[in-house]
């Protein structure tokens, strides 16, 4: 019965020791190679002496860390010039369709 008793004594105190006792949380979180904030579970591309690769911002050990999940980084880019002949007007296309039949 004691054992009951000290066990459901010390069982709250956990809770309350996170919770209600006015200390300041720690902010935990990755900086990018610029030194921008990048919040845990986020996933970038970083590119580190000439090498990229894809990361995200994790904890190890109650230390943030970036964890490499693939080499290189998925990337979109537009071409830099568009043909002229890709330039038509739609208008155009439509009834060239229309003389071609």
């Amino acid at each position: 019965m004691r054992l009951l008793v000290c066990l459901s004594l010390l069982l709250p105190a956990p809770l309350l020791a996170e919770s209600g006792t006015g200390r300041k949380v720690i902010e935990c979180y990755c900086t990018d190679s610029t030194g921008g904030r990048i919040e845990l579970g986020e996933v970038i591309c970083l590119r580190v002496d000439g090498r990229s690769f894809t990361a995200q911002c994790q904890m190890s050990q109650n230390v943030p860390m970036w964890r490499e999940l693939n080499s290189g980084c998925v990337s979109a880019a537009l071409p830099q010039s568009v043909p002229k002949s890709a330039l038509q007007d739609p208008a155009e296309i439509q009834l060239a369709g229309i003389a071609g039949e």
